[in-house]
């Protein structure tokens, strides 16, 4: 089991010219020991599904209506990594709670054309990459805060790829951030880079280890979030200092994922998808509208969690066999049926990681292993998180329960998977 630790804020104050790298062995975590159940329900929807919703579909995936956004507040935020489902709709949901938001990113985010005419004027799109410092610094020209989503997040690759962008990225936003006096970073992190392969039972946002965290990803982001949160409190140039805080979002889902839900509804029509050691390691997971819904409140709330990290999850842990289970009836594919020891899946990744690597670019086509010892170890171990500090820090709550993200899913997938 991950070990809760205490947490540790940065007391210097260094001057916005530099910035340290991460010391990994000074930063503790303040966490809960309290533990929340993991038989806690939602209470299931007075009315059907369908007749409440003419569109299941994330909010990100569909127009949205003039009413459904706030009155504009004057606070602008700069975005990265906005063309996931992530990303998207978490800027759709600051655009709502009225903030003005610049994504940044290489490539299109898609967003302008679900915006109403009305509200296109409080979004802005630029195109670059989050290693180039002029870039960045353009970027970060007017802005009031930042979120950080951009990473390299795939399970195979060059470290010198994660450390580049993961590392040096963040480095050089909260350079930029420093040098414009931006008083709000908040950082998008990840469970992993506090997860050495051990269960994690009802534990709350362990201490991120780069020195333990399985894989080039998972390593990467607990360097980055340790350097993160070592610049809370530096002292900006304008006056007052920066608040930085980490979320750490487990397992995000919903319709439109195509890295988690299709692929494992793909695997499960065609029959290849199997449970390792029997699906029975308990985990909690997130639907994406609440994941959103967190991001809005953690970057509200960055003064209750600023120098820390917080796990945010549904709070409904399942088995691994019930979730995947749940997402395939839900679309009328057949579940999961045959099981593989983990150990013999877990070796068989760490061998296909090294054939893979060594493939040619066209032959992978930039596509992900089928396995590797870090997803083996996922998909066979327990970790679900005690949520009591996260909703009590950020004051919210998940408004989208388990049940109904399936019930969603059967609605925006219909037959597509069970023909």
């Amino acid at each position: 089991m991950m070990s809760p630790h205490s947490s540790r804020e940065s007391s210097s104050h260094e001057p916005a010219s530099r910035l340290s790298a991460p010391r990994p062995s000074g930063h503790r975590l303040s966490t809960s020991h309290a533990v929340t159940s993991p038989t806690a329900r939602f209470r299931k929807p007075a009315q059907p599904l369908a007749a409440r919703y003419a569109d299941p579909a994330p909010r990100s995936l569909r127009p949205v209506e003039e009413p459904d956004f706030a009155p504009r507040i004057g606070e602008r935020i700069l975005f990265t990594g906005a063309s996931g489902l992530l990303g998207r709709e978490s800027v759709l949901a600051l655009l709502r709670a009225g903030y003005d938001v610049r994504v940044f990113q290489r490539g299109d985010s898609g967003i302008a054309a679900l915006l109403p005419d009305s509200i296109r004027p409080r979004f802005e799109q630029v195109r670059g990459d989050i290693t180039n410092a002029q870039a960045v610094d353009l970027a970060m020209t007017g802005v009031n805060g930042v979120v950080h989503a951009a990473a390299k997040v795939s399970v195979s690759g060059e470290w010198a790829d994660y450390e580049r962008i993961n590392i040096e990225g963040t480095r050089t936003l909260l350079q930029a951030a420093l040098n414009h006096s931006v008083g709000s970073f908040l950082y998008i992190s990840s469970p992993s880079v506090a997860h050495a392969g051990a269960a994690i039972v009802g534990d709350g946002a362990g201490v991120a280890s780069p020195e333990h965290a399985r894989g080039n990803y998972a390593r990467s982001k607990a360097a980055a979030e340790l350097l993160a949160l070592e610049a809370n409190g530096t002292a900006l140039p304008g006056g007052g200092v920066l608040r930085v805080g980490a979320l750490r979002p487990h397992l995000m889902w919903g319709p439109g994922d195509t890295q988690l839900v299709e692929r494992i509804l793909e695997r499960s029509a065609a029959g290849r998808l199997p449970l390792l050691s029997g699906g029975t390691g308990l985990i909690d997971t997130l639907y994406i509208d609440n994941a959103a819904d967190a991001l809005v409140r953690g970057y509200q709330r960055l003064d209750a969690f600023a120098g820390k990290a917080l796990v945010v999850t549904n709070g409904q842990p399942r088995t691994i066999a019930e979730l995947l289970g749940g997402f395939c009836e839900a679309v009328g594919v057949p579940a999961p049926r045959f099981s593989v020891p983990a150990k013999v899946a877990a070796l068989a990744g760490k061998v296909i990681e090294r054939v893979w690597e060594r493939l040619p670019k066209n032959v992978t086509a930039g596509d992900e292993p089928p396995m590797t010892e870090f997803l083996a170890e996922q998909l066979s171990t327990a970790h679900w998180f005690d949520q009591r500090r996260t909703r009590e820090l950020l004051q919210w709550e998940p408004s989208v329960s388990i049940e109904e993200g399936y019930e969603r899913l059967g609605l925006f997938y219909g037959d597509r998977y069970s023909r």
